[in-house]
This record gives structure tokens, C-alpha cells and sequence, in this order.
């Protein structure tokens, strides 16, 4: 992200300038049409698409179950539709962190541009992890994913989850999708924007995969698991933005980087390799949502492998340039030093050189005028 820079003077309508300075109000107009559309008849079928939760189904209540009567939800085509609209919530609330947040601790700072570029980047992302990882635990703990494991493929598909779940997963999407807007909104620089777009890609992908393969047990608890890691990483750079001498946080990353790595493969190839292939009924079926064949749990299986590959490599590449740039700036303090402490030994010298001088060229020393006196 480069930094913005505000001047009075207003740019064209609906040119470059104005759009990225007034995107924030523009976009809140836009969701403001859909908020009224659910005041009037006429367009409330329509409205309610956007904004609400789709494919609902209740459960009656039993006698052996529950008291009272469930709701729970399915995925199908007007998920877009609601994905859309808090996709634009997304761009307004990020665009209410970046100015009466993060602008103002960069105005105190005085960051540099590229110090200011990620400073904006792990605050939005700390925050946006922060609220995953609460709710996402939350949903964990309420439904009992946590004390048993084996509901991660037990009763597999998956094709009804409850409210919570269902908008959780919608908001996930619809916050990684505003992110491409905001490499616009934000004036992303050209080398940077592919790195992004393949960052966004990764969520976008694996998140959609689940959601769209019933796999939305096994992808919350991973989902969790990544953000939590994501979390510590970004708050450490942002000690560190405060302060340099901040690096705690980054090993402590390293290590919980790693493990996590290990603890992801790990849950995949037990839902993958042991629960799903241990499965009953392995046959596909579209119309019950069963995607569990041997093609799709290997496609599955390899492409969580493929990325966490790549992220140990992205990760391993991080630590060696942290280490060369440690290790080349050792020798250059230590080199200083050594040329400090020649400069004052030589200071020294010269000033007793000096002295050695006046006296031998006829200045008389106090021994010397105590001989004459005498």
C-alpha cells in the first residue's frame, strides 16, 4: 500500500483521484440502496437476498433431540448475492481502521513509506485475524469440535450448519474478495500487486473449497489454527515498527509457524487418509453434497500439502535473509567500534606526542624551573 496523500484541492467527478479519496462514501451509498430496499414491499424480496442468510432449513423439534425448533443452512447461488453486500461492509470498515486508526498512529510515527506500507498492512490483517480466531474458537467450543475430534468427518456431508458457521464463512469470503478492490483503493504498488494477488488467491481458494465441499468442519478448525499463527506475526511487527529492539515476538512466531504446519498436515491426512476413506458411502452424489471419492480426497489432500510447502519455503527464505542481515551487520558495529577506540588511542598519542614536543623544544617543565630556581 502507498501512502495517500490528502490536498485540499478536489479532483474531477468520477475521475482517478476522486474515486480513491470518496471510495468509502461511494461504497456506503451503495450498501445504503440495499438497506432501504428492505423498507419497501416492493423491493424487500430482493433486498433480503443481499443482506440476510439464504437456504434455510428448520428442523422440528423431538423429544430425544431438542425442545425446540433448528435452523440450519445450505449453500447454493444467492450466497453470491450476500457475499456482494458485506463484501461492501468490508470496504467501508476497512477504510474506518485505515483513517481514525492507523492514519493517526502514522502521523505520530513518522514511519518512511515503505515502514508506513506494511504498518498499514499488519494493522488491517491483525485486526481482521484477531476477530476470526474469537469467533471461529467461539463456534468451536459451542459446537463440540474441540473435545471430539472425529466430528471433523463423522456424518460427512456436511450440507447443513448452523447460523453462526454459515455467516462466518460468508464473511470470510467476502472479506478476502474486497481485497482486491482495495489494491486499487489503496494505490498498490506494480511489484507488489501479483504477491498479493496470489496471497488473496490462496485464502480465496481453499476457504471456497471448503465451504463448497462440505468440508466447512475441517476448515473452520484449520482456518482457526492459520489465523492464530497469522495473528502473532503481525502484532510482532507492529512492537516492532514501534520499537526495534521488539524481535521476541518473531521467534515465538517461528516456532508456533512451524508446529502449525505440522499440526494442519497432520488433521488432514487423519479426516483425509483415515475417516473419509474409512467412510460407508463413497460414491459422488450432487444433489446430497457427497464429495467423498478417492479422486477428490487426494485432490484435497495434495493441494493442503502443496501450500503448506509453500509456505515453509516462503518461510524458510524469510529466516535466511533475517540471518544475512544480522550477520552482515555484526562485522560492520564491530568494525566501528574497533575504529572508535583507534581514533581515541591515537588521540591519545598525538596529545602525548604533542607534550613530549614543547617540552624538548626549550618549554620549561615544572622540573625543570625547580632546578633553575635552585
Amino acid at each position: 500500500m502507498a501512502i495517500r496523500k490528502k490536498s485540499n484541492k478536489n479532483p474531477p467527478v468520477l475521475s482517478h483521484e476522486f474515486i480513491v479519496q470518496n471510495h468509502a462514501d461511494i461504497v456506503s451509498c451503495m450498501a445504503m440502496v440495499f438497506l432501504l430496499g428492505l423498507m419497501f414491499e416492493i423491493t424487500a424480496k430482493a433486498a433480503v437476498i443481499f443482506v440476510t442468510l439464504q437456504y434455510n432449513v428448520t428442523i422440528p423439534a423431538t423429544e430425544e433431540q431438542s425442545a425446540e425448533t433448528i435452523s440450519l443452512y445450505h449453500y447454493g447461488i444467492k450466497d453470491l448475492a450476500t457475499i456482494f453486500f458485506y463484501m461492501l461492509v468490508a470496504i467501508i470498515i476497512h477504510a474506518i481502521i485505515q483513517e481514525y486508526v492507523l492514519d493517526k498512529i502514522n502521523r505520530k510515527m513518522h514511519f518512511s513509506k515503505t515502514k508506513h506500507s506494511k504498518f498499514n498492512e499488519s494493522g488491517q490483517l491483525s485486526a481482521f485475524y484477531l476477530l476470526s480466531c474469537v469467533w471461529g474458537t467461539s463456534i468451536l467450543v459451542s459446537e463440540n469440535y474441540i473435545s471430539d475430534p472425529t466430528s471433523l468427518w463423522r456424518d460427512y456431508p456436511h450440507t447443513l450448519i448452523p447460523f453462526q458457521m454459515k455467516f462466518f464463512y460468508i464473511l470470510q469470503l467476502a472479506y478476502w474478495f474486497h481485497a482486491f478492490p482495495e489494491l486499487y483503493f489503496q494505490k498498490t504498488k506494480k511489484e507488489d500487486i501479483f504477491r498479493q494477488i496470489v496471497y488473496i488467491g490462496l485464502y480465496l481458494f481453499h476457504i471456497a473449497g471448503a465451504y463448497l465441499l462440505n468440508l466447512t468442519h475441517l476448515g473452520l478448525v484449520l482456518l482457526v489454527l492459520h489465523y492464530f499463527v497469522e495473528f502473532l506475526f503481525h502484532i510482532s511487527r507492529l512492537f516492532y515498527f514501534s520499537d526495534e529492539r521488539y524481535q521476541k515476538g518473531f521467534s515465538l512466531w517461528a516456532v508456533l509457524f512451524v508446529l502449525g504446519r505440522l499440526l494442519t498436515l497432520i488433521l488432514s491426512v487423519l479426516t483425509f487418509g483415515f475417516g473419509l476413506a474409512r467412510a460407508e458411502d463413497q460414491q459422488l452424489n450432487f444433489s446430497t453434497g457427497n464429495f467423498n471419492i478417492l479422486a477428490v480426497r487426494i485432490s484435497v489432500l495434495a493441494s493442503i500439502c502443496m501450500t503448506q510447502a509453500f509456505m515453509m519455503w516462503k518461510f524458510i527464505n524469510f529466516q535466511l535473509r533475517r540471518w544475512r542481515e544480522h550477520s552482515s551487520s555484526q562485522p560492520q558495529s564491530v568494525k566501528k567500534k574497533f575504529i572508535t577506540a583507534k581514533g581515541k588511542t591515537s588521540r591519545k598519542e598525538r596529545e602525548n606526542g604533542i607534550n613530549g614536543t614543547v617540552t624538548s623544544n626549550g618549554a620549561d617543565s615544572p622540573r625543570s624551573r625547580k632546578d633553575k630556581s635552585s
